[in-house]
């Protein structure tokens, strides 16, 4: 499914002072007034939403806070959590996503609900709690929702699925939801089919492409907008937008966002790679290098071997302890990868050296791709190139969609 409706615009769009702009021309201005501050630069000159407090202070003052946080959640050299503390908000809980606030659980492992033995305050999981929002007990606990966590820029990793869910239970509430807004360090293409909503899961939530090249505070406003929220709700939102960021900037995540995303590579790599999820294939989990190899007992050819063992975040990998043979991408540059964009290459590949047929795939890929006829012409022998080819038009569309949205300079 593909919402085609180009020419709507937010009601409620991103405002850098303590008011959400009504009008639709006075939330484009600032946009616009916003893009013009913005200039390309070092990563190390981008001064991200957590740190522009004079923004987002005067929403939280004498307000109960809630925070949607990981360790990726820092301000300079102080956890965000910390940060409010110390500068005397009222923090009384703390909303954990998958892999849990300190970032240590596995891929899909299921995360309780604790204290954070720093703080004392409590933490509510939303990972592997069913529908993936707060219960109505915890919502009635705060007044504002404070949201940071850094994403990586796919429609498979469950970040930004959190987030969206976030936005429906604030608006069912009626709660003000504020993003900290950080970079998409794959925020310079959009690549891959938009998800046929028959494919809805948790990691695949939204009708975007597999890249779609947003930060998560864009992303949020494209929600409202397009209102993809359950009956058209709009959630009451704030986006505290970065300063000296752009979508060409290149950014290097200084906190790995995840236990198996651990450097730069691994995440330029992560749109392809990440498709051996739904194959018989193992992508390293499991080893030190994850996503960054693929392989098999059985792949042909290939001198290259790993083992997958158990590891912290990695508990029980995919061909635990078995030796696999395959393809170390480990030395493939960046700039090459990231000119490829969403691959298929990798996939044919190890389709075409197992020679198991369907039994290369398992039903799970189909939510990765989220079309159906990825897997059909593998299996027909097309190529990467021809398999691109369908989706092209996804892509030029989806930017003329999301372009009333964007935040930054492309």
């Amino acid at each position: 499914m593909y919402n085609q409706n180009f020419q709507r615009f937010l009601f409620s769009f991103v405002l850098i002072s303590s008011l959400i702009c009504c009008s639709h021309n006075k939330a484009q201005n600032k946009i616009e007034i916003e893009a013009q501050s913005i200039s390309k630069s070092n990563p190390e000159n981008i001064i991200m939403g957590a740190e522009r407090t004079d923004l987002y202070f005067p929403l939280l003052k004498e307000k109960r806070v809630v925070v949607m946080s990981n360790q990726t959640g820092m301000v300079g050299k102080e956890h965000l959590v910390d940060m409010l503390i110390r500068e005397g908000h009222n923090v009384v809980g703390i909303f954990s996503p998958e892999h849990g606030f300190r970032g240590t659980a596995d891929a899909g492992e299921h995360v309780a609900s604790s204290i954070d033995e720093k703080t004392g305050i409590p933490i509510w999981s939303l990972y592997g709690s069913g529908g993936g929002k707060p219960s109505a007990d915890n919502m009635q606990k705060f007044d504002v929702l404070l949201f940071d966590l850094q994403d990586v820029g796919l429609r498979f990793y469950t970040y930004y699925a959190s987030m969206a869910r976030l936005m429906d239970a604030c608006s069912e509430h009626g709660k003000k939801m504020i993003i900290l807004d950080r970079p998409n360090p794959n925020g310079m293409y959009v690549d891959g089919p938009i998800l046929d909503m028959k494919h809805k899961s948790g990691v695949g939530w939204l009708p975007i492409p597999v890249v779609h090249g947003m930060t998560l505070g864009e992303l949020a406003v494209m929600i409202n907008g397009e209102k993809w929220l359950p009956d058209d709700r709009q959630c009451d939102l704030t986006v505290i937008p970065m300063d000296n960021y752009s979508h060409s900037t290149l950014y290097d995540l200084p906190i790995s966002p995840s236990p198996n995303l651990p450097n730069i590579h691994s995440i330029y790599l992560y749109p392809s790679t990440c498709l051996f999820e739904g194959t018989v294939m193992s992508l390293g989990r499991g080893t030190s290098f994850p996503f960054e190899v693929y392989g098999h007992p059985d792949y042909k050819g290939s001198d290259f071997t790993f083992t997958p063992r158990s590891v912290p975040g990695a508990k029980n990998p995919p061909l635990l302890d078995k030796l696999c043979y395959g393809v170390d991408l480990r030395n493939i540059p960046n700039e090459e990868i990231i000119e490829k964009g969403f691959d298929l290459t990798y996939v044919i590949d190890a389709y075409n050296n197992l020679d198991i047929g369907d039994k290369f795939f398992t039903s799970f890929f189909e939510k990765l791709v989220g079309v159906d006829y990825i897997r059909q012409d593998i299996k027909a022998g097309k190529t990467a190139d021809e398999i691109k080819a369908k989706w092209s038009e996804d892509v030029e569309m989806f930017k003329i969609q999301r372009k009333p949205y964007l935040l930054y300079e492309e």
